[in-house]
């Protein structure tokens, strides 16, 4: 089965979790949050028009996690099936980025690993994206198109449901008798929905296009004075890292019990002053504008260098988090322009 068609979320959430878990957003205020779903409720799912303030990161590489135990050695849990409903295009393309971390060859985290195969990823379609957003900018788009195990678009009288994994495939051929054929003028009209959201979102980003990659743009401008100046009013709340679907920083925190010792896996930020701090006491990064240089090379430069692809997906999290008002777009907007200027200037100099 290709796509389906179904006009009701619950029959689809319900089927889901009678064989595990399912987490799904839930409206707080102007933001979506995450909360686990409780299929005896008669409350109609809701499906958040953009991605939840939940990275799914906290999913696959928790806050905090038993790493070690001496003597014993300690093997991570055993990891119960779970879904996960909602997600965006840039959540599944963060999840990407962590596979490339965590699954890495000689590198794997078996914690990881473990709570990665045993995710069902439900996305769905932006309808219509954030203020914040800015996926388009790094090659993204306001719906997904691969990463998941189901997609769901929502349409006139229900929802389109898109298999993207062989999970998903089974699923749905599993359950087709919940689900209805899907007619051309229903995939016409997905078609338009997500033309019209692409548009919204290039309005929005449209004071921030750039001339070059992004990834140029931030090596070009390592000595930028924007660096500094934008630290004047960062507090260093650490909220930008903290918040990002991407960001995976950690560091490992040694214990004591009665009778062993353990250690710690806990997430660390690249914005905190202490976080390249090395035991002698020296710090190359004491200044906060080092520190937002070294959070932005690290996402277009270092990882791009290493991996090939960018380390933001665009999801405007940082700058809805933010309390000290930097974006992380009119950073490297005002980037481009200086490498532009230079550029002008250097042609003129040649002639």
């Amino acid at each position: 089965m290709e796509m389906a068609f179904i006009s009701r979320l619950k029959p689809l959430l319900d089927a889901v979790a009678k064989t595990m878990d399912v987490y799904v957003p839930a409206k707080v205020g102007e933001h979506y949050t995450c909360r686990k779903y409780d299929p005896s409720g008669i409350t109609e799912p809701e499906l958040n028009e953009i991605r939840m303030c939940t990275p799914v990161k906290e999913f696959l590489f928790p806050l905090r996690e038993l790493a070690a135990v001496f003597p014993e050695p300690v093997s991570p849990k055993q990891v119960k099936p779970f879904a996960v409903f909602g997600l965006k295009a840039c959540d599944l393309r963060s999840m990407e980025i962590l596979d490339k971390v965590f699954m890495e060859k000689d590198f794997e985290d078996a914690f990881y690993i473990a709570r990665r195969r045993m995710m069902l990823a439900i996305s769905s379609d932006c309808s219509p994206p954030g203020e914040s957003c800015f996926c388009n900018i790094l090659a993204g788009k306001p719906y997904p198109e691969g990463g998941f195990d189901l997609n769901i678009s929502h349409v006139i009288d229900g929802f389109l449901i898109e298999p993207g994994s062989a999970k998903g495939k089974d699923f749905l051929f599993a359950h087709a008798g919940m689900f209805g054929e899907v007619p051309d003028a229903l995939l016409a009209e997905r078609a338009k929905l997500r033309e019209a959201a692409q548009s919204q979102l290039k309005q929005i980003t449209r004071g921030f296009l750039l001339d070059a990659p992004v990834g140029q743009i931030v090596e070009g401008g390592y000595n930028s004075d924007v660096f500094d100046e934008q630290a004047r009013t960062c507090v260093e709340c650490q909220a930008c890292t903290r918040i990002c679907p991407t960001c995976h920083c950690f560091y490992l925190y040694d214990g004591k019990q009665q009778d062993y010792f353990t250690k710690m896996k806990m997430w660390d930020s690249c914005m905190r002053v202490g976080h390249a701090q090395v035991a002698g006491g020296a710090n190359p990064r004491k200044m906060l504008g080092d520190r937002l240089r070294h959070r932005l090379m690290h996402k277009f430069t270092y990882f791009l260098e290493r991996y090939g692809i960018d380390m933001c997906v665009g999801c405007g999290r940082c700058i809805d988090a933010e309390t000290g008002d930097v974006d992380i777009r009119a950073i490297v907007k005002r980037l481009n322009d200086e490498l532009l200027a230079k550029g002008q200037q250097a042609v003129k100099a040649a002639t």
